[in-house]
């Protein structure tokens, strides 16, 4: 397999209740690829968006949920979401301004 590139990394930003509560704590929710790495998320976050530091990465991996058509089973895809934690002096990330 072909290794990530930064840009390949974030999908795209979560736009929750609970998310947009945690951005004043300068946390940042966003769905990843599922085989990126906490080191990658960091790197990826640190070159997308200027300005910021970040200071820690929580990932959590979510299966995907049983489906049924008719009399068939399948699953949606598995996915991966990570809570990027910014530093006190690191610039906020603009993606979310105006929400």
């Amino acid at each position: 397999m072909a290794a990530l590139e930064y840009y390949d990394v974030i999908l795209k930003p979560v736009v929750t209740e609970a998310s947009m509560n945690a951005m004043a704590d300068n946390k940042y929710t966003f769905l990843v690829a599922p085989e990126a790495t906490k080191s990658q998320i960091k790197e990826a976050v640190e070159k997308l968006f200027p300005g910021t530091k970040v200071e820690s990465v929580n990932t959590m991996n979510r299966d995907g949920k049983q489906k049924r058509r008719g009399m068939t089973f399948g699953k949606t895809s598995k996915t991966k979401k990570a809570i990027v934690t910014l530093t006190k002096e690191s610039k906020q990330i603009e993606i979310y301004q105006g929400l």
